[in-house]
């Protein structure tokens, strides 16, 4: 167990830790940001992009058995991709709605819409899931990675890999993208979860056969026990998403594709054409998986700030206080306890906090009732709809000019009124294809 740490002497030496602790919406700018040219060979060090090559590679020898059980991918042959998408109606909402100003264009990165888990856990959980089935299947002698890997859905590899177990620890999307997958291959499952994890998603895993382990605390037990409990068996793989450098690799493939994509809508990324990203953070694996690699491809010329709960603001705290994995918001009387259940993680990765650090232009915090709100603008303005710990990502564009510290960020950072009218925001939808619909309905008529 982490060490517990001296919340009160943060409060007392910082303004907008205060704010944090009091739960109010803030900016908070992180003073450890460093000069992309600075941070790389000791970033390459961890994960390089090698790595990350590797991971794109290991996708693409998977999707012929993707493209097999999962006819959903049919379209895009097996790559489990998400549009990236204009939202002008969106934008002009936020503006009215909020009355503030966000320059440029704004563009939703649907991962609430990725094929198979419905949520941006669909990159790095699966991902992991997969090499861990083909490091058994290699060294088993039943695979070759020049084989077509479509041969893992035929009966004598199910049963191979039923001899296997892969657990995790859970507040809901990491547990569906593991379980679907996992199941998909044959292997027994269990998805270790907390009280935070919504009723539906828990009957979603076990109409797939997975064994859904329920705890009445919050995330940190569940992985915790999830851990423990795959320690005792041999046969058992634990995907730890407060540690594993295979998900955070899944994440972070995302980044050359989102460059793809922005490349065929004729979208410039340089130094008069800012990206600023804001991607919703729990644990903060998905976040820093995808942020690590934007800033691996587009180094300063992307901005990436973080967005969390104001009532679970852990990734913000672990790498505001450099106490990383050793923070925690019950230390700072924040309960923990939000809408954003994605986003219900009391303490953060301290794998990701740690690279992150030097990385990460900021954080903005949303009041859970705000989540509901913008998921009716976005519902209404542009017919789509997300889950609301997907709806956090708008905190960042309607407060990038509205609060002081993130004005002054843009200040030093050469994002003059110029830059920032040619610039290209993105919100980071993380969740919510798989939503029943009579969910959605109490979605929409959720307010706080």
């Amino acid at each position: 167990m982490p060490k517990r740490m001296n919340a009160q002497k943060y409060m007392e030496s910082s303004p907008v830790i205060r704010k944090i602790a009091a739960k109010e919406e803030t900016a908070w700018i992180n003073p450890y940001l460093l000069p992309f040219a600075v941070t790389d060979a000791t970033c390459q060090l961890v994960v390089s992009d090698g790595d990350i090559k590797d991971a794109e590679k290991r996708l693409a020898r998977f999707a012929s058995f993707i493209r097999r059980c999962f006819p959903e991918t049919e379209e895009t042959q097996g790559l489990i991709e998400s549009p990236l998408t204009r939202i002008p109606s969106m934008q002009k909402k936020l503006e009215e709605t909020y009355g503030c100003r966000i320059p440029g264009q704004l563009l939703l990165k649907m991962d609430s819409h990725l094929a198979i888990a419905g949520s941006v856990k669909a990159r790095g959980g699966i991902y992991e899931v997969l090499k861990h089935a083909e490091d058994l299947a290699l060294e088993a002698g039943k695979l070759r990675v020049d084989e077509d890997y479509a041969k893992l859905a035929e009966p004598e590899m199910q049963a191979f890999f039923g001899q296997y177990t892969v657990q995790v620890g859970s507040t809901g999307n990491l547990g569906l993208s593991i379980g679907i997958m996992s199941a998909a291959l044959g292997f027994k499952v269990k998805v270790h979860m907390s009280a935070d994890a919504k009723q539906w998603k828990k009957d979603l895993l076990r109409s797939k056969g997975v064994e859904v382990i329920e705890y009445a605390d919050d995330y940190s037990r569940a992985v915790a026990e999830g851990r423990k409990n795959s320690d005792l068996d041999p046969m058992s793989y634990f995907v730890d998403d407060e540690k594993s450098v295979n998900l955070f690799l899944g994440y972070a493939v995302a980044a050359g594709r989102l460059k793809q994509q922005l490349d065929e809508k004729n979208i410039v990324v340089d130094e008069k054409h800012p990206l600023i990203v804001y991607i919703p953070a729990g644990v903060g694996g998905a976040p820093g998986g995808v942020a690590y690699g934007l800033k691996r491809i587009f180094k300063d010329n992307v901005h990436c700030f973080f967005t969390e709960p104001t009532m679970c603001p852990s990734v913000l705290l672990g790498v505001a206080t450099q106490e990383f994995e050793c923070a925690n918001v019950h230390d700072f009387g924040i309960s923990g306890k939000t809408e954003a259940d994605g986003l219900a993680c009391a303490s953060p990765s301290g794998f990701v906090t740690r690279i992150m650090t030097n990385l990460l232009s900021g954080e903005f915090t949303v009041s859970d009732g705000k989540l509901y709100d913008y998921l009716r603008l976005l519902y209404n303005s542009e017919e789509i709809q997300i889950e609301p710990s997907s709806c956090a990502a708008f905190s960042g564009p309607c407060g990038l000019l509205q609060y002081e510290d993130s004005r002054k960020y843009c200040e030093s950072h050469g994002l003059d009124k110029e830059k920032l009218e040619n610039a290209v925001q993105i919100a980071w939808a993380t969740g919510g294809r798989l939503v029943p619909e009579e969910i959605r309905k109490v979605y929409l008529e959720t307010c706080l």
